[in-house]
């Protein structure tokens, strides 16, 4: 049966998988930085006060002192392709092409900045494909990262006529898979130190306490996280959350306190990891690798190794390849 003349185009049917992570400023400038940092913290999702309560201190107090200190720190770790958080999580979907078969497409996006979900669902809406599996790179589910992806590709959908079936990859924090790819990375680059590390410090993005009470799972999937990589590796490891902000009690044990602790207790060389980030970004490359090394140091720690995420290196990539087969069953046969 050939269509009339007038019918729409009709693409051959695709499926798409559409990876994403938290965001990134166009830029190391101030501008920029002022710019990503109003989308994200006036996410409810992130900043849980009320609207009224929250948005005078965000856009009279905050977003007038710091975006200068963001944008020196963004500075130091921004690469000849821009933003690490953005080039690697590119090079993961690179990585991934084809992995699949042909008729399925591989994309990425962020939550925050450029290139936005909205976008890239568009994009793939019009190359044909009506199934599309979202991917959060957070191994551990958090309603402020997760969820809010999620949020927003659902939001997306809502506004077109011929919506795309959608299905999310779900946490994998105990995954073994995940586990074992932190595994064969964190023993690679041990052995390429020149020291043995007295510790091992698992550090995750801090969140504060109280989401553990309202029901989020990520301070337990953490802490899951941190007792099978422990077991993996044959060893205790320190588990601690970064990044506090604000006024509000924040998981604990904090990584800065506790990089500044360790030596006074005789623990002078260690290897930090952060395996709750996808991809080596500014929370990772500048919080951990400079000023966690500094304060290590300057409490009198003497060898200090930062391994880095699993990016796109092989252990990462056949990790995420494996993940999303697993997703993918029933849209495709297993490969």
């Amino acid at each position: 049966m050939s269509l009339p003349p007038d019918h729409p185009p009709v693409r051959a049917r695709k499926i798409g998988v559409l990876l994403t992570n938290l965001g990134t400023p166009d830029g190391p400038d101030v501008k920029s930085v002022r710019r990503y940092l109003l989308e994200f913290l006036s996410d409810r999702r992130v900043v849980e006060i009320p609207t009224l309560l929250w948005q005078p201190i965000l856009r009279g107090i905050i977003l007038n002192t710091r975006p200068k200190k963001s944008a020196e720190a963004y500075a130091q770790v921004w690469g000849p392709d821009g933003s690490p958080l953005a080039t690697i999580t590119k090079a993961q979907s690179t990585a991934l092409q084809g992995a699949f078969g042909a008729d399925v497409v591989v994309d990425w996006a962020m939550r925050y900045g450029k290139p936005s979900i909205p976008d890239r669902l568009s994009a793939m809406k019009d190359a044909g494909c009506d199934r599309i599996l979202l991917a959060p790179l957070y191994p551990q589910y958090c309603g402020a990262t997760t969820a809010t992806a999620n949020d927003k590709a659902f939001e997306t959908v809502t506004r077109m006529r011929w919506q795309p079936a959608l299905r999310t990859l779900p946490p994998y924090h105990d995954d073994p898979a995940y586990i074992d790819a932190l595994r064969q990375s964190i023993e690679t680059r041990l052995a390429a130190l020149d020291f043995k590390p007295d510790a091992i410090v698992v550090s995750f993005h801090g969140m504060p306490a109280r989401t553990l009470m309202l029901g989020d799972p990520y301070h337990c999937q953490c802490q899951k996280t941190g007792r099978l990589l422990g077991e993996a590796l044959g060893r205790e490891v320190i588990v601690t959350f970064q990044s506090r902000f604000g006024r509000a009690i924040w998981l604990e044990p904090a990584t800065d306190d506790m990089l500044g602790a360790l030596p006074g207790k005789g623990i002078r060389k260690i290897a930090i990891i952060a395996p709750g980030f996808s991809a080596d970004c500014l929370e990772t490359l500048e919080e951990l690798a400079i000023r966690g090394r500094e304060t290590f140091e300057e409490a009198g720690g003497t060898d200090f190794a930062y391994i880095p995420c699993l990016n796109d290196s092989e252990p990462g990539v056949a990790m995420l390849r494996a993940l999303i087969a697993r997703e993918l069953e029933g849209w495709r046969p297993v490969a």
